[in-house]
């Protein structure tokens, strides 16, 4: 890059955006252009630094000694430097820019839907950035500050400013219609033992929950297929007889009002769970961010409940 074309923020917002993905091609893909100009744009970059910021790897790129120092450096400039350009839009009164949010897969229909909507009708310049992700890897995302919030599941109610309950929610035996063990409202947790099931694969939060309170009950629980794919764990069990999964409300509601699957809440114990709004614990929120999290906490039930479910 010449001394007429120096390094700027957006330099910069691309350069992570790379490390962050360890790809080219997923960069270019991200920002709809080809991975020839992603390309010559590090290149530019990378002969202002005075030096290779990537060394090419078998299945993408990787930093270089000199790139993991530069992101080190060039992180929190262009956070500060985005909150800059933030707070000089929010003098004029026009909340705008990009928020990122990560959100659970199970968690993210309709409330998504429903936040888009409402930021067209009343902050059109706000543009969303979703990502989605189990909840580990969110939790990785917000402390690193990959994104600006997350909705996640916890198994205890939030009691910090930095997070918010959002909603309630039961874990339920799902089976395909008609059904003898999901007929009735409750299965006990015991009744699990034995079940052929489609488990989310390890290492899994939830799945590591799943398998210590079995282990607690004095038996292990049989996975005869492990899918992280809600999609593919729905398909498997609703065309599948004696096959069962637990998932939580809002992943198979839609299926439960329209007859495709059958399912009980599990009791003894009942594995409640809280949707939580998670803010940084460090940092301001833009004034964009803090629109879509007071958006996201006034949603009006946002997924909806099945009957039964917890207060």
């Amino acid at each position: 890059m010449s001394a007429r074309h120096p390094a700027n923020p957006n330099d910069f917002r691309l350069f992570l955006e790379v490390a962050e993905l360890g790809s080219f091609t997923k960069a270019a893909a991200q920002r709809h252009t080809v991975q020839s100009h992603i390309s010559r744009q590090i290149g530019e970059l990378e002969a202002a630094c005075g030096g290779p910021l990537f060394r090419r790897t078998g299945r993408g790129v990787a930093l270089t000694e000199l790139g993991q120092r530069v992101q080190a450096r060039v992180r929190g400039w262009v956070r500060d430097t985005d909150q800059l350009l933030a707070d000089i839009r929010a003098d004029a009164g026009l909340p705008m820019g990009e928020v990122r949010l990560a959100i659970l897969p199970s968690a993210a229909h309709p409330l998504i839907t429903r936040l888009y909507l409402r930021l067209q009708a009343e902050y059109p310049l706000i543009r969303l950035n979703i990502r989605e992700g189990q909840g580990g890897e969110l939790d990785t995302l917000l402390d690193t500050g990959s994104v600006d919030m997350a909705v996640l599941f916890r198994f205890r109610k939030p009691t910090g400013a930095d997070e918010k309950l959002l909603a309630t929610a039961g874990t339920y035996l799902v089976s395909m219609p008609g059904d003898r063990l999901t007929r009735d409202g409750t299965v006990d947790f015991a009744r699990l033992e034995g079940l052929r099931l489609v488990l989310p694969r390890r290492p899994s939060h939830w799945r590591a929950v799943l398998d210590e309170t079995a282990r607690s009950k004095g038996f292990a629980l049989q996975a005869e297929v492990e899918a992280d794919s809600l999609r593919v764990q729905k398909e498997l069990v609703a065309h599948s007889p004696g096959l069962y999964s637990v998932l939580g409300p809002f992943s198979m509601a839609e299926e439960m009002r329209s007859g495709g699957l059958q399912a009980a809440r599990i009791v003894g114990p009942d594995l409640r769970r809280y949707v939580t709004l998670a803010l940084p614990k460090q940092g301001q929120l833009t004034p964009a961010a803090k629109v879509v999290a007071r958006l996201i906490g006034e949603t009006d039930d946002p997924w909806g409940s099945l009957p039964g479910e917890p207060e």
